[in-house]
Order: C-alpha cells, then structure tokens, then sequence
C-alpha cells in the first residue's frame, strides 16, 4: 500500500489550517502528532521501518524546498531576515478549493486501501464467525465426481458361436462350477446398458509433509478395475465401497520442489503411465508401501522460463492375496520405474519411462491327486485353491488345478515379470491446441514355455491359452504395444474445449496380467470385461458443455489375436462432472 501521499496531503492541510496561528508551537504539535502517527502505522504492521523513516525524510524536504520557493517569490523589501529553527516548518496558505480538493483525495484513497486491508485480515481471521468454523475444517477438502455412461456392445457376424471360448472367471467365482450359466463367454449376442459411476474423495491435512486421503466409489467389491454401476436393479440400492484409504508424505525443498513422496494404504496408481492403459487400467487402485525421488539434473539457474529435466525413481511393494495359513504362500508384486520429465522453453515437454514389475506366487499350484478327483471328491489344500486368481478377464494361459465331480478350477501357467517402456511428447506448437504422441510397449521377460513344461509335466497339451484350448505354448504372446495420438485442448472441462485421439493396440495373450489392463477394450456382453490375446483401434474425443461438465465418446474396435473368430465393436457415450 502507498501511504506516502495520504499522509502528506493530511499533514499539509493541518499545516494550512494553522497558518495564521502561533506557528512554531502549532507546527510543532503537527509534527509530533504526524510522527506518532507514521510510529503508531509501524506498530500496527501497517508501515515498515525504512518506509516511515523514507516518509520523514520525504516531509521534511518538501517542508524545506516549500519554504525556500515562498521566500524566493516574495517582495525582497518584504524580506525579513530571521533565523529559522532547525525543527520548525513554514508552509504557505493554501486556497479552500485546494483543501477541498486534498480531502477528497485523502478520503477516497485511504478508503479503498484501509478497506482492502481489513477485508483481507478478515478473510484470513473469520472476522463475525466466533466459534462457527473450528480450525479442523480448514484441514479437510472435498472433491467427487459422477459419470452417467450409455454402453453398447457389437459382436461380429463371422464370430464363432457360444461355446467355443470358456469364462474361467465366471467358473473360479463359482467354485470351480462347469454347469453355471455364464461357464461360456458370449460371441454373438450384443447387449446395451446404462451405467453409472459415483466418486466423492476426502483428503486431510494432518500436519506439515503429512495428508491422508480417501474415496468412496460405486461398483463390485471383487472388481478392482471398474467403479461402474449398471442401471437396472428393480429400484437396488448401489453399493458403495471405500476405494481408497492412504497416508501420503511429501517433502520439499527451499524452492519448494517436491523431491519425495512416501505413500502406504490403497493408494492411487505410483508409476507414470503416460495416460495408457496398456498395463494397468485407470481405475486401479494400488494396496502396498511405495515412494518416489525427484531431482533437477541441473541447477534452478538452468531454465527461468521453464522447469528444466527432473529424473524420477518410483518402487513400492504390493500384496496381492494374503494366505490364511502361511505367509510364504501370499501373492505379491515388487514394481520400479524410473524416468524423465522434461518441459522445454516453448511450451513442450518429454516424459519417459522405464519399469519392471515382478509378480511373486501367483502361478498355479496343481492338486497332485488331479487325476483321481475327476471321478471322486476330493478336498484340494488350501494352497491349491489359493493359488487359483481372486479376479481375472481373459486372455492368459491358465490350467487345471483341481478337478472334482462338478468342475475344476483354473490358474496361471506362467510367471510374469513385466518390462515396460513408454513415452509421451507433448507439442505445443498450436497452442492452445496440443499435438500429443505417446507410445507404451510391454514384454512379459518371465514366461518360459520349458520352465511350465517342467512344472507341469505332461500337461502342456491342457493349457489353455488366450480363451481357447491351445495345443503349444506360445512365445509369441508375450508383447504387447500401443501408439496413440491426441490433439487439441490439453483440458476439456470448460464450454467449448474439446479433443480428439485414436490409439492402436495389441496386447498378446501373456503379455501383462489380464486381470488389471483395460477393462473396456474387447467388452463382450453379458459380464466378459476386456483382457489380452486382442489387437485393435480405439478413436474417441471429449467436448466441454460447461465448466465441470464434458461429453466423451468412444469407438472400440478389438479382434482375438489367437483362436477361432471373436470381433467386438464397442460404442461408449459418457456425460461427465466434477466437483
């Protein structure tokens, strides 16, 4: 605030108005008054130190050059030589029109800035609300969003009938139950559906460094990769479960760089994705212990108009299935990345990344009496049905573990240590419409057709790979890739912002974990999700109604890789908020 002026203009009016007073003793309690006031602003916060000393100096020199101008103009017979104390101050009379003029100004300028003041100190000090607002509220901010979803699913005229590919997933929730309804994936029948998801997060302050956050969301409890809620429940209730629950530290630096985050909990996705969902789904959350590192390869000096190279190392710890019996037998996966972000001079910016995820304990354990229980009950151990997956699509090699009267259950043939790359190029050369390419490749470094051949002896021929029964193992299946490219507005929750994209994908049978890539890409009817052994186009785009409020529409395109024919055309039409 520029208090300069308001006060010189308020000592000079006093000072006209004492003019033809007893000048010296009037001008003195004028400029004592004028100084307690500037000492009384410093006290108060108002004023600093150097800018009340820099004010006194600035009205005394005024003061001096206003009595050296009076002199000059006046008669020199009227000139009365007489010595003028140090701390006393002349000032010449001052026209009516004049103070007038100085007490509006005064008053108006005083006015907007002592308002704007104490405006301020009462936003910040809830000035009128005693009591009203405890302090923990501060600590707490909400946030959510709800997606109304039209969902439509196309088989293709050439596709092999019902029957052909089996729904292991369908089977392992049933107990191994082979004469259940949904035993057989649905190849011809297309299905249209409503859908809905409801998410409301909750993050809290606890102290500095320090937050916990949590969200709710709708969908199936045993579904970690959708929060959808099909509509059509006969007036139902919708379930809604805890989706995340985390404690999250993040330390900062003196430039306030944050160059640690440590988060333990069910937490959001730790590792750079670059936006695909190639290996994990977006709607994943994560269980385990995790932590990242940031530094600037260079010094802040690098870039002032831009924030220069950091390089990033994330690794965490995440339990998959806990065991009832012994801990060796819990299923777990240990993941890494490192990588860079890059944003240049122009508005550009590079993103890469590079990661190793190693699943531990999840291949299946084979009842050694596999071969009796075909003809007889029999009570497999518990580290036989635990070895079968809680929750899987479809796509992966799976086998046998047990067999009983009315079915057998099913888990994984191959291990899985996931390599993945990717990379996003962000182009801003037609701000403020982007030209965006990424790229995400995953390799499956831990399948080894000789390594199940000697865990399973003599059952390579019961393999079942991609969704159908296959008579080889397949190495070819375990890559997969994706290439998509995105332009115009980097946000589209504002009226009138929009983007398109168009992606390709192939994601070979044993390529990454069926159970956490896309749940969306190849969606059957009935209750088939997505999964590996499919290759196909993705083409969508948002538009912006308001602001928090946007269209998606998406066209997906996805074909069996491997085995008989199985097309899907898949059509989602979403109207999105937020809050």
């Amino acid at each position: 605030m520029n208090h300069k002026k308001p006060l010189l203009a308020l000592a000079l009016l006093c000072a006209a108005e004492l003019s033809h007073a007893d000048e010296k003793e009037e001008l003195l309690k004028l400029r004592n008054t004028t100084t307690n006031l500037i000492k009384q602003l410093v006290k108060q916060g108002v004023l600093s130190d150097k800018t009340a000393n820099e004010m006194i100096k600035q009205a005394e020199a005024d003061a001096d050059q206003q009595v050296a101008s009076a002199k000059s103009a006046a008669p020199p017979e009227k000139v009365v030589k007489e010595v003028v104390p140090a701390d006393e101050v002349r000032v010449s009379y001052v026209p009516d029109f004049v103070k007038d003029q100085i007490r509006q100004q005064v008053r108006s300028e005083l006015r907007e800035e002592v308002v704007g003041d104490v405006m301020q100190k009462a936003k910040k000090e809830q000035w009128g609300l005693p009591g009203a607002l405890p302090e923990w509220v501060n600590r707490f901010k909400l946030s959510g969003d709800i997606r109304l979803r039209g969902q439509s699913s196309f088989m293709a005229s050439n596709n092999a009938p019902i029957g052909t590919y089996t729904d292991f997933s369908s089977i392992n929730s049933n107990n191994g139950n082979l004469n259940n309804q949904d035993q057989f994936v649905n190849t011809t029948e297309g299905r249209s559906q409503g859908r809905e998801r409801v998410r409301l997060g909750i993050d809290a302050k606890i102290t500095d460094g320090v937050d916990a956050g949590m969200r709710l969301a709708t969908g199936n409890i045993s579904n970690p990769i959708s929060t959808n809620q099909g509509l059509g429940n006969t007036g139902g209730k919708y379930a809604f479960n805890i989706d995340r629950a985390f404690l999250r530290y993040n330390a900062v630096d003196d430039d306030h760089f944050n160059w640690l985050t440590v988060m333990g909990g069910r937490t959001p996705n730790p590792f750079f994705t670059g936006g695909s969902e190639l290996v994990w789904d977006e709607d994943l959350s994560f269980e385990g212990v995790m932590g990242t590192m940031r530094h600037h390869l260079f010094d802040k000096e690098f870039g002032n108009t831009s924030k220069g190279p950091t390089v990033f190392a994330t690794a965490g710890m995440f339990p998959l299935q806990s065991s009832q019996g012994l801990s060796t037998r819990d299923k777990w996966m240990i993941g890494g990345q490192a990588g860079l972000d890059w944003g240049f001079d122009n508005q550009d910016s590079l993103q890469v990344g590079a990661a190793i995820y190693d699943y531990h304990n999840t291949t299946a354990k084979v009842d050694p009496l596999i071969d009796t229980c075909r003809t007889s009950a029999c009570n497999s151990s518990a580290e036989v049905i635990q070895s079968a997956p809680q929750f899987m699509q479809y796509g992966n090699s799976l086998l046998a573990v047990s067999n009983t009267a009315t079915g057998s259950l099913y888990g994984l043939a191959s291990k899985y240590q996931i390599l993945n790359f990717n990379g996003v190029y962000d182009l801003a050369l037609f701000a403020p419409y982007h030209l965006k390419f990424s790229a995400d490749y995953a390799k499956n470094i831990g399948f080894s057709a000789n390594d199940i051949r000697s865990r399973y002896p003599g059952m390579a021929n019961q393999i079942v790979t991609g969704g159908a029964l296959s008579n080889a193992l397949n190495s070819a299946g375990t890559n997969a890739w994706q290439v998509r490219a995105d332009f115009g507005w980097t946000k589209f929750d504002v009226a009138g912002h929009w983007n398109v994209f168009s992606l390709y994908k192939y994601v070979g049978s044993d390529a990454v974990l069926d159970a956490y890539t896309d749940s969306d890409f190849h969606l059957g009817g009935g209750n088939n999700l997505g999964g590996t052994n499919v290759k196909g186009w993705v083409i969508g785009g948002n538009y912006g109604l308001m602001k928090n409020v946007w269209l998606t529409g998406k066209w997906f395109s996805g074909d069996m890789i491997m085995g008989p024919n199985y097309g899907v055309d898949v059509i989602l039409f979403d109207i999105n908020t937020k809050f």
